[in-house]
């Protein structure tokens, strides 16, 4: 958190929300962007993530593959758009109005805000279950309120000290992570878990389908993280943001799967990995939930605090506001009220509820991302007016059509490939046994639209633009005005 600007200093709170930051606040090593996104990752949510193909019919060797290949391909979308930060100074959703206008963008805003709140709900839940069980003290709905809170406070401070917590908690998550993997080799796996010849479409694609979900999710928000490091910074944030990322991903969710494998029916978040943790020596479970807890508070902090950005982006999309400290606060709080609330209210069925989430959540975002980052790799290749990001009448309009038209047609022409568990399952994807290949179709169809949509653009007008705007933007940003 920079505390250049007047406003800011001495307060330890970050001030900046949805403006641009000035190249005279950029700070920070890039290579701190790997230790958050493998924090990120390598917690129990994640670990639930690595058990859609062994409860529904995959062996094991199937499930490690799918596992792989989801999360790298996931991942590399996640790591390019992280590498938007540094160059655009800007938080991930609002680099959405090039694309989808100044109002426009609400499309996409609506979704990324449910899911904030939605992965909220999932984590308190099991936050809340992991410390009662391992401090064997108060109720799980104490336990939620108490990790809401923490992380209202973690986000309220910001970008700077959610760095840092992922920071040091990297090296307690790795011990921990190491010795509880030594605990799950010594596990009795069934037989023909490593048989190649065993293998099952449906379950192969479901588990492969979820994990690259599971990292496209982190896409709404990911350059929220990278947006204070110098413009310099890109190609590293790319490489930092995609290592970090797939090796929290991929271990964690190896680890659920190997535990699944072993536990069959009998598998039970919270209890299984307390049970497996124990098998090494005595009271580590206990150790290993708390751990784990932590990991889930600061996943907590940063679905509030990007879910904060969204809900300012979108108030300002309806009506103009100044980004000061008192709305971050506001909408944090409002954030975090909702997810606290409702993961009281939540089913039981955990994991089932947690599948067909996960699989909604690809679904809505499969389009966006292809349409961002074809935008910004192919069409404009990194240069935009960022004053006329913040100008309803500015040259991005208030309505992107290409944008638009790219995202629904897009997803639309998946909704027969959509298999979401028991929410949905389209006509093509039941014809095919349930097996889900909706990825493969909404990325090239919205991608390829949109670059046919925007062949016209005049980007060597808007680098100009952009170039004669970049003093006034410079300074405005320095008072914290917008432009």
């Amino acid at each position: 958190m920079s505390t250049t600007t007047d406003k800011g200093s001495g307060r330890g709170l970050e001030v900046r929300s949805i403006d641009y930051v000035p190249l005279n606040e950029r700070h920070g090593k890039v290579s701190h962007i790997g230790p958050l996104w493998f924090v990120s990752n390598a917690q129990i949510a994640t670990l639930a993530v690595g058990l859609i193909s062994i409860t529904t019919g995959g062996n094991l060797i199937w499930s490690l593959l799918a596992i792989a290949i989801g999360v790298l391909v996931g991942t590399l979308f996640m790591a390019a758009h992280s590498s938007q930060g540094p160059q655009l100074g800007l938080p991930q959703m609002i680099q959405s109005r090039p694309q989808f206008g100044y109002i426009g963008a609400l499309l996409v805003w609506l979704f990324a805000y449910l899911q904030y709140a939605g992965f909220n709900i999932f984590n308190t839940i099991l936050a809340g279950q992991a410390i009662a069980e391992s401090v064997n003290f108060g109720s799980q709905n104490l336990w939620f309120w108490v990790v809401t809170i923490l992380a209202v406070v973690i986000a309220l401070f910001g970008y700077d000290l959610i760095h840092a917590f992922e920071r040091y908690l990297t090296y307690l998550t790795i011990v921990m992570l190491a010795l509880l993997t030594i605990a799950a080799v010594k596990l009795a796996i069934p037989a023909g878990a490593y048989n190649l010849a065993d293998f099952h479409l449906v379950p192969f694609l479901g588990q492969l389908g979820v994990a690259a979900g599971y990292q496209i999710s982190w896409a709404i928000y990911v350059s929220d993280y990278s947006r204070y490091l110098p413009p310099s910074s890109g190609r590293g944030t790319f490489r930092w943001t995609f290592w970090g990322s797939a090796l929290g991903g991929i271990w964690v969710m190896f680890l659920g799967a190997y535990i699944g494998a072993a536990a069959g029916e009998n598998f039970e978040t919270i209890g299984s990995i307390k049970s497996t943790a124990d098998q090494l020596f005595g009271g580590f479970g206990g150790i290993a939930l708390f751990v784990a807890a932590l990991g889930l508070l600061s996943v907590t902090a940063l679905n509030m605090y990007g879910g904060s950005l969204t809900l300012i982006s979108s108030i300002d999309s309806l009506r103009q506001i100044r980004p000061t400290l008192r709305i971050r606060i506001i909408t944090i709080s409002i954030t975090a009220l909702i997810s606290v609330v409702l993961a009281n209210l939540a089913s039981a069925d955990f994991l089932a509820n947690f599948n067909d989430f996960l699989l909604l959540v690809l679904y809505f975002f499969i389009p966006w991302t292809a349409v961002n980052l074809t935008d910004y790799f192919i069409v404009r290749k990194g240069h935009y007016a960022i004053a006329e990001i913040f100008k309803p009448d500015g040259i991005y309009r208030r309505w992107g059509w290409a944008g638009i038209i790219s995202y629904l047609v897009g997803f639309v022409l998946m909704i027969p490939f959509f298999s979401a568990g028991k929410l949905f399952v389209g006509f093509i994807a039941h014809a095919l046994d349930g097996a889900d290949i909706s990825l493969f179709i909404g990325l090239p169809v919205s991608a390829g639209l949109y670059w046919l949509m925007t062949r016209r653009i005049d980007v060597e007008a808007e680098t100009r633009l952009a170039k004669a705007e970049a003093d006034a933007l410079e300074a405005a940003a320095h008072d914290h005005i917008l432009p």
